[in-house]
């Protein structure tokens, strides 16, 4: 395989390509590194990527996606470029057109026309929305998302099957839960939480703590990945046509959800540090609970993500402890 990771300066897309290559796949790397976050975290996760080449391009460009394509000659994409965050959509809507739908788009249209034979996408389970039946099903409705970020997730689920139905393009999505571990984005919850701990600063509560999510390890989402890419689609069920379109989705999650209270409390007693905490009202977009139905990829890849909260929080720990520097001034940037 020959696989293009874009998105790759981003924490999910560097742990990908630096496993894809240790496996020994050729791989290449893309990236717009924009500063929605400290660009200084991006660029020293793309130092990591030892031997694979790295391009800073933005997929909404899409001349310059079109000569990379006709250059390197992909067999595989995954698709992880997207503008990031569920609360920062609620006030800069605008912003996540461009990446997230016309760079998609982009990415559906050179996938086609230089015969990819699979294209893995993400999305998010921001798409279930405020949705209450648990655990979250990929069968469920997903037409109520709480925020433009989830909308634009799941405008690329449905961009991705007409592709596919249309065009015949394999292409799977991955709804994301909650992903946290080394290298992890600083915007995130995990790295708020330790920064601030060890800052001896406040942390805010949401929701006063009622809440809950299905934080799932980053090795265990990568492992998913890995193994998912191989498995082109031949088919899904289109009951509306005679047809069916080769598009899948799969949730990626651990599939048990934790109470953020206890991932705070777990975190503390790794630092040894108690937090203040600063309860507040639940933010717009927000979910309160979060939890996978692993089944589906359960049967497919054969393997259920596995790794505890504190053996998750123990490599995030001896992560941060090593880098602890570079995540604030991330922070702070």
């Amino acid at each position: 395989m020959k696989i293009l990771v874009t998105g790759a300066a981003g924490f999910i897309g560097f742990h990908l390509a630096d496993r894809l290559a240790r496996d020994g796949h050729s791989v290449v790397a893309l990236d717009n590194l924009n500063d929605y976050y400290a660009v200084s975290l991006k660029q020293a996760r793309v130092a990591q990527l030892s031997g694979v080449p790295f391009h800073r391009i933005d997929i909404a460009d899409l001349a310059s996606l079109e000569a990379l394509f006709v250059r390197e000659r992909f067999t595989h994409v995954v698709n992880l470029a997207a503008q990031a965050g569920v609360r920062h959509s609620v006030d800069h809507p605008h912003e996540y057109g461009r990446s997230n739908l016309t760079g998609f788009l982009n990415l559906l249209d050179v996938c086609k026309r230089h015969d990819v034979e699979h294209l893995l996408y993400a999305s998010s389970s921001s798409v279930y929305g405020r949705q209450k039946t648990l655990p979250f099903r990929e069968t469920d409705a997903v037409n109520q998302p709480a925020s433009i970020y989830a909308a634009t997730k799941r405008a690329n689920e449905m961009m991705a099957y007409s592709y596919a139905d249309l065009h015949r393009l394999p292409s799977t999505g991955m709804r994301f839960f909650t992903v946290y571990g080394p290298w992890g984005r600083p915007d995130m919850a995990p790295c708020l939480f330790a920064a601030n701990l060890l800052r001896a600063e406040p942390i805010d509560i949401f929701n006063h703590g009622r809440m809950a999510r299905d934080f799932t390890y980053i090795d265990d989402v990568i492992e998913c990945i890995v193994r998912l890419l191989p498995l082109a689609p031949e088919s899904a069920p289109a009951p509306t046509t005679e047809r069916s379109a080769p598009h899948d989705i799969y949730n990626l999650g651990r599939g048990k959800p934790i109470a953020l209270l206890d991932f705070v409390a777990t975190l503390e007693a790794r630092l040894g540090v108690t937090a203040t905490k600063h309860f507040r009202q639940m933010q717009p977009g927000d979910m309160e609970r979060t939890w996978a139905d692993t089944r589906k990829l359960q049967s497919a890849i054969h393997y259920t993500p596995q790794i505890s909260l504190e053996r998750g929080i123990d490599r995030f720990v001896d992560w941060l402890l090593d880098y602890r520097e570079l995540l604030l001034e991330s922070m702070a940037a």
